[in-house]
């Protein structure tokens, strides 16, 4: 599986993606579909506020021209949103995928292939498999 990740905060979804940067949404309306897994990774004492200069501040590394399908993708920024609003992370199956994939045969083979794709991720989907980690504001 190819996974999709999203954070869910302050009622918008938040993702990484080739076309646009780290974007937003209402939940579970992004180009990817509906979720097929969601978790919550509990509550976040930032500031709504504190939180968009952060996204700001990652915004150069998020950048679309940025985008990379195994170094730099959107499970990578949600990985990143997440430990900086809970001290969390995503799942480790997740984040572990292009390395678990590319020590494989079939991945070595394929790494060039992958390597020069186009980083567009909002074609069609790509065949991933929308997920969204929720994060709930403290009062």
């Amino acid at each position: 599986r190819i996974w999709h990740t999203s954070i869910v905060v302050y009622g918008k979804e938040y993702f990484f993606g080739g076309a646009g940067g780290i974007e937003s949404t209402d939940p579970s309306r992004s180009p990817y579909g509906t979720p097929i897994q969601k978790i919550n990774l509990g509550a976040t004492h930032i500031p709504k506020e504190i939180f968009y200069d952060f996204l700001n501040e990652i915004s150069v590394k998020y950048a679309a021209e940025k985008y990379h399908l195994l170094k730099n993708n959107c499970n990578n920024f949600s990985e990143e949103v997440a430990q900086f609003l809970t001290g969390k992370s995503i799942p480790k199956y997740i984040t572990n995928l292009p390395e678990e994939a590319l020590s494989t045969p079939r991945g070595q083979a394929l790494r060039s292939y992958i390597e020069s794709m186009t980083p567009n991720p909002h074609r069609a989907n790509n065949g991933a498999n929308p997920f969204q980690a929720f994060v709930q504001p403290q009062p």
